[in-house]
């Protein structure tokens, strides 16, 4: 949930691997059976199924208070979403960005658009949803609202799972499936992973199934299907030290499996996988220790493509680049690595990759957001090419693939003193880009936006992916700071 990443970051990861430079592939098999975690200190263990034992259900509890604290003060004083006109010039070629909701806090969106009909799909982290029927639904919970004209318009916001029993969902991940246009989504309920399906375009949702199986307990899912949706993956961090775990269904969902993917001293984050028509699955990784007194985060952030050409049976830990840590977020109740370790990948039709990600060249220094391509299902990687402004600080990257060489990205950053979103696009598989537009355009309205940006990236992640007319749309989230409020800002190409 990046809430998950402040809370990782109270496990006490201890060790480091040497500094890689070039590709390095370690195969890993299937395990007969998961490990304990590590317990972060001050924390009692009491069995593996406790929630004593996880520290991630702690840290999501002192969270979602902190966010709920937040949004009830903003309330009160008349800062919660938009508090006047907004105002602002649409970058040549796109509408000008609208938010999701007016007065709700929203962080974390998914996007997902149907390649061969005009349905788009939109997910946000709600914080402060409203009582539903019954009275017990989750907080913050995953809403989800569909449009049937290829996001020109939208239809009600809806609970994906009203989940009476759960008390939090966070990490909302979504894929329409080419050959079908079926949904699928996967999410947190509390601190466990689960996976629905939609078969009507949104109207209704199957009973979501959970994909950890005997894993404790998951976190920071990253989801990708077949193009027939009868492979369904999902990448996540699990209960011992932030290793990868993979789940997966060879049945559209309906059951899963689970694979142990590393076994180490590094703590992994998932952000978003690709299934190639042959089959093969990769993950984009980062992963980072934390060695460091206290559990602080230590650099180098190791860059991976988590990849299995055999449906899952095994799996591969390619290392393709090492950057450092920059400089540390200082936002209200922000980590200190909040802004490293993000990824992004875009796949083509033929099986070629492109890989995003953020990091500095020099330790405290400002993060550049990177690319890099493979043209042999990522044995070997092209040098890396730069996407965001030099000298200006910059991270959380989004990317999809045309499939026909182009890739289409979107990342923020802070050359001009603050926050933004610039998209940029690419028709020869990364190696050169078109000029950065600013598609954060609004500059007034809210507590957060002004002529030059917004404070504070909203969440850890937002999406980016191309609809059934070859236009582009993309959300994230902008908020007050790292506690809140904040909301998920939409845009799209005409």
């Amino acid at each position: 949930m990046r809430l998950d990443r402040h809370a990782a970051r109270a496990v006490a990861v201890v060790g480091t691997l040497a500094v890689v430079l070039v590709v390095v592939v370690v195969v890993i098999t299937r395990p007969e059976s998961p490990g304990l975690m590590r317990p972060k200190a001050g924390v009692a263990v009491s069995s593996p199924e406790s929630e004593e034992s996880n520290p991630e259900a702690e840290e999501l509890v002192e969270g979602t208070e902190a966010r709920l604290e937040a949004l009830a003060e903003a309330r009160r004083v008349g800062t919660l979403g938009i508090t006047g006109p907004l105002r602002g010039k649409a970058a040549p070629g796109w509408v000008g960005e609208t938010v999701v909701n007016p007065t709700a806090d929203d962080w974390e969106p998914a996007i997902a658009a149907d390649p061969n009909a005009p349905y788009v799909y939109e997910l946000v982290t709600r914080f402060g949803v409203p009582p539903c029927k019954g009275g017990n639904c989750p907080d913050p919970a995953i809403m989800y609202r569909v449009s049937k004209d290829a996001g020109k318009t939208f239809g009600k916001t809806r609970y994906i799972c009203v989940c009476r029993r759960v008390q939090t969902q966070y990490d909302p991940q979504i894929e329409v499936v080419p050959q079908t246009g079926d949904v699928y989504a996967a999410w947190m309920n509390d601190w466990n992973i689960h996976f629905s399906k939609s078969t009507d375009h949104g109207a209704t949702w199957s009973v979501p199934v959970p994909v950890y199986g005997n894993v404790s307990w998951g976190d920071k899912p990253a989801l990708t299907t077949s193009p027939d949706g009868r492979d369904v993956y999902v990448s996540f961090n699990g209960p011992t030290g932030g290793d990868v775990y993979v789940a997966a269904s060879h049945d559209a969902g309906s059951t899963w499996t689970q694979t142990r993917v590393t076994d180490g001293k590094r703590y992994y984050f998932a952000y978003q996988g690709f299934v190639a028509p042959d089959g093969r699955v990769t993950f984009a990784e980062t992963s980072e220790t934390y060695a460091a007194p206290g559990g602080a985060s230590e650099g180098p952030v190791y860059v991976h493509a988590i990849s299995s050409s055999d449906r899952g049976a095994t799996w591969t830990d390619a290392v393709i680049d090492s950057v450092e840590l920059g400089p540390p977020c200082t936002s209200e109740w922000c980590y200190a690595d909040f802004y490293d370790g993000h990824a992004a990948i875009a796949g083509e039709a033929n099986g070629d990759l492109v890989i995003l990600y953020d990091g500095a060249t020099t330790v405290g220094g400002p993060r550049t957001v990177w690319a890099r391509s493979s043209t042999d299902g990522g044995a070997t990687w092209s040098d890396r090419v730069r996407l965001s402004a030099r000298g200006a600080n910059a991270g959380f990257p989004a990317a999809v693939g045309t499939g026909d060489g182009g890739v289409r990205a979107w990342f923020a950053d802070e050359r001009t003193g603050r926050w933004n979103t610039w998209y940029r696009a690419s028709s020869d598989l990364g190696a050169s880009w078109s000029k950065p537009l600013r598609i954060s355009d609004v500059t007034s309205g809210t507590a957060y936006k002004d002529a030059d940006g917004y404070l504070e990236f909203y969440g850890d992640y937002g999406e980016i992916a191309i609809t059934d007319s070859g236009r582009t749309v993309a959300i994230w989230g902008e908020g007050i700071s790292y506690r809140g409020p904040g909301g998920c800002w939409y845009n799209r190409q005409r």
